[in-house]
């Protein structure tokens, strides 16, 4: 995890540069770079270095005696960096995967260096010799990047929006923010005024379209067809893969952990091919919740039995409320379950950093979209409905779950690594015939959980454990988190407050407490900016003003020993 800024047609002072740059520190907290570029004197890069891999040549923009005119600035791992060196004839000079960008761009182009990329990434070239800019992002947005362009010919490009947020201009006292679009690349000309202006807009990966590194695949062919043995064949195959290349790193590996069905078949798989690659230090695993929750109690059966070094992370709701000010602003987001769901992973991102090694951190992030694994699919019209939910999902992750999932670990200087959003992996499952894909005998994730019964990964009671909600995961089974926070909110936000709503916040009124409560802390740290996010995150098919689980009729009770109900819902 590292942070990127840049500058083209700047006129601010480099006073303004270094602040407005240093508001995304957290995300490199091993290294600082500012640097203006020779003979463009109004182009900058700022780089914030989180360390993984070639600690010491490492540093950012990425430049290379072969190419003197390229300069670089990236965050993310380009997975296939070796595979492809051998058969284009790369001779590379640094151990960073992202110098084969630099060699690509350079032998065929930005097109088809897009496509060949097996990776997340967001990237900033500057092309000095043919006068270009061009920035682009991963399919599913798990780096990111914001940009600011303004009619005269002035972009500022940042890994997130804050940093950008003080930056003024001649033309407009308050640019427009916008994150950019994952799967895209953009090119600009840089003028010879140093102004810069957008040449295309290209969308380079859909979510179901083959990536065309899947010729340099060392995986050797898959099963064809769609016979159920073959297909979950393929599905363990395709995420250990997905696993298996993600160990790339020379920092300590960790994983989150909360006992449900992804997070603990990723670390299963993890403690696997950490055996079988010979890494000498233990893997470590992560819980978070109250003393007597449900994730918690889960998660130690995991780790048990995977054989992890586990760290169980305490807090009180106190803890939570009080930090509801920090989420919302490491967000820039208000959006109810997502900030929900980030206190936990803030939290316990907290404690990785300050008390172990533990630098790369696996999770299970992108799987209930992918798999289906929300509980309200089992309301789902038809099977085809519920594909097209899933791949309506996927496109909008870099505003929700890989928000909340970059954000929060990024905040205390952790890089995290998602498994389930490698693209041959997802666009395997996502190219299954849509009934394969339905939650099946009342059970979501059916086909996942099936591909593994026979893997000896995980304890069968772990494999097909239901959807538990953070809200009731990390919590009492006596009183979930989105009941605490409801009493919270309830005694900071007044009715006549939410009856005049649409007079404060007309764009995405806030229909609730908790909603109002959350845009209030959001306009304190990002006024005017509310337009971040473009809607609510909302389950389908049902009617709903919130987005917790327990605005759903499929619920799925039973009576724990001590009497009290337990409820196993679908989201935050």
């Amino acid at each position: 995890m590292c942070g990127i800024w840049a500058l083209f047609g700047s006129d601010e002072c480099l006073t303004v540069q270094c602040t407005t740059a240093m508001k995304i520190n957290h995300r490199g907290p091993d290294a600082f770079r500012f640097e203006n570029v020779n003979n463009f004197t109004n182009c900058c890069f700022g780089f914030h270095r989180l360390a993984i891999v070639d600690q010491l040549y490492g540093m950012q923009p990425l430049r290379i005696k072969k190419f003197p005119y390229l300069w670089l600035c990236y965050n993310g791992e380009i997975y296939n960096f070796k595979q492809l060196q051998k058969p284009l004839g790369f001779e590379y000079q640094t151990c960073m995967d992202g110098e084969v960008i630099l060699h690509l761009y350079d032998k065929v182009g930005i097109e088809k260096t897009a496509k060949l990329l097996d990776g997340v990434f967001a990237f900033i070239l500057l092309d000095t010799a043919n006068r270009k800019v061009i920035l682009g992002r991963d399919t599913y947005g798990v780096r990111p990047i914001f940009k600011l362009i303004t009619d005269d010919g002035f972009l500022a490009v940042c890994s997130e929006a804050k940093g950008l947020v003080d930056i003024r201009h001649s033309m407009a006292s308050s640019p427009e923010i916008v994150p950019f679009p994952p799967g895209h690349y953009e090119v600009f000309d840089l003028k010879q005024n140093g102004k810069v202006s957008s040449v295309e807009l290209v969308k380079f990966h859909s979510i179901k379209n083959e990536p065309a590194h899947a010729i340099y695949d060392t995986l050797g062919s898959l099963n064809s067809g769609f016979e159920l043995e073959n297909v979950k064949g393929n599905i363990r195959l395709l995420l250990e893969n997905a696993v298996r290349k993600r160990l790339m790193a020379h920092r300590r590996i960790g994983c989150l952990l909360s006992g449900g069905l992804d997070s603990s078949l990723v670390a299963a798989l993890l403690r696997k091919l950490m055996k079988e690659d010979n890494i000498k230090y233990a893997l470590q695993t992560f819980a978070i919740g109250t003393e007597d929750s449900p994730d918690v109690r889960a998660a130690r059966k995991v780790a048990n039995f995977i054989g992890s070094e586990h760290h169980e992370v305490t807090f009180t709701p106190e803890e939570g409320i009080s930090c509801l000010d920090d989420v919302i602003r490491t967000l820039e987001s208000y959006d109810i379950t997502t900030v929900r769901a980030s206190v936990g992973m803030y939290l316990v991102s907290r404690y990785i950093r300050k008390t172990t090694d533990s630098v790369v951190i696996f999770s299970g992030e992108g799987s209930d979209e992918l798999t289906q694994g929300y509980i309200y699919f089992h309301k789902a019209p038809s099977p085809l409905e519920a594909a097209e939910e899933s791949e309506r999902l996927l496109k909008e992750l870099y505003m929700f779950d890989v928000l909340r999932a970059d954000r929060t670990t990024a905040a205390h200087g952790l890089e995290l690594r998602v498994p389930f959003l490698d693209h041959r992996f997802s666009t395997y499952y996502l190219s299954l015939p849509p009934e394969l894909r339905v939650p099946k005998n009342g059970i979501e994730k059916f086909l996942l959980r099936d591909a593994f019964q026979d893997s000896k990964l995980l304890p069968e009671e772990i494999l097909w454990r239901p959807k538990e909600a953070f809200s009731d995961g990390i919590t009492s089974v006596k009183k979930s988190w989105f009941a605490l926070l409801q009493e919270y909110v309830d005694s900071q936000v007044n009715n006549s407050d939410l009856e005049r709503a649409e007079e404060k916040f007309p764009f995405n009124t806030p229909r609730t407490k908790e909603a109002y409560y959350y845009r209030q802390i959001f306009e304190k740290h990002f006024p005017g900016r509310a337009d971040w996010l473009s809607h609510y995150w909302m389950p389908k098919w049902i009617k709903a003003s919130d987005p917790s689980a327990r605005t759903l009729s499929h619920y799925k009770t039973e009576n724990d020993k001590n009497g009290a109900e337990k409820v196993h819902l679908d989201r935050c």
